[in-house]
């Protein structure tokens, strides 16, 4: 190999080359991790409810490390997605120095039982709220069928004026609405929405007229539904007749 000159070049050159690339990699290591590429500007974007300038800013000061080059997105994306009423954020850099953030907050449509909220998305969540919100309770994992139900006997409920103000689904996927938190109808597993539209059609002809409260419909009947009434007490049958007995 030495008595062939050609080769001995080729060589020289492949090492020079690498060399290069190795310094080069070295100058970029030092570039990316030098202290001259801070982060200095956050620029925060979306419809901020419930999340708190003073929330982000924690997020901010405690979980943001690096440089412009070096910053994890995915670990900082994972530490504001923490803070309750964030349902989703995406995070952009910005040449030379700037960090754009644009969070989506949750917008809640019901309280799970009574240890969460359920977004309109179907999507269970971990947050306080002091709005007068209705109630879902069903199995685990059935959150969006509750959310969807609720949503269909709300528009369904509109002509007569009420509102679901509690949603049951049991884990045979029976439903249950109570509504304006004083009538409880019993809809049952099948022909959900047929019978609800059946039940609207008839109240103004029939419980609107009730001088009455009512608190308890059962709409699985074919025919009709039967209604209960507070403190109702059937009358007492009238004494027979006894005229023209012996």
């Amino acid at each position: 190999m030495w008595d062939r000159p050609q080769l001995l070049m080729w060589l020289a050159n492949l090492l020079t080359g690498l060399a290069v690339l190795l310094f080069l990699y070295a100058a970029l290591l030092v570039v990316i991790h030098s202290p001259l590429f801070p982060v200095r500007q956050i620029k925060v974007e979306g419809s901020l409810e419930h999340v708190t300038r003073e929330q982000l800013q924690y997020i901010v000061k405690n979980e943001l490390k690096g440089t412009f080059f070096t910053l994890d997105l995915n670990k900082t994306r994972q530490a504001f997605e923490k803070l309750p009423w964030v349902r989703k954020v995406n995070l952009r850099r910005r040449w030379p120095d700037r960090l754009d953030v644009t969070v989506e907050e949750h917008v809640a449509l019901a309280r799970w039982g009574s240890v969460g909220l359920v977004n309109t998305l179907g999507e269970r969540f971990d947050a306080a709220s002091n709005d007068p919100l209705p109630v879902l309770e069903g199995p685990d994992g059935s959150e969006g069928e509750l959310a969807r139900g609720y949503v269909r006997f709300r528009d369904l409920l509109k002509p007569i004026g009420k509102q679901p103000s509690h949603v049951w689904l049991s884990a045979r996927r029976a439903w249950r609405v109570e509504l304006d938190r004083e009538l409880v109808v019993e809809i049952g597993r099948d022909e959900t929405e047929t019978r609800l539209r059946k039940f609207v059609d008839a109240y103004p002809r029939t419980l609107a007229l009730i001088q009455r409260p009512v608190e308890y419909v059962d709409l699985r009947y074919p025919n009709g539904f039967a209604v209960r009434l507070p403190g109702f007490v059937p009358p007492k049958p009238p004494p027979p007749d006894n005229q023209g007995a012996a």
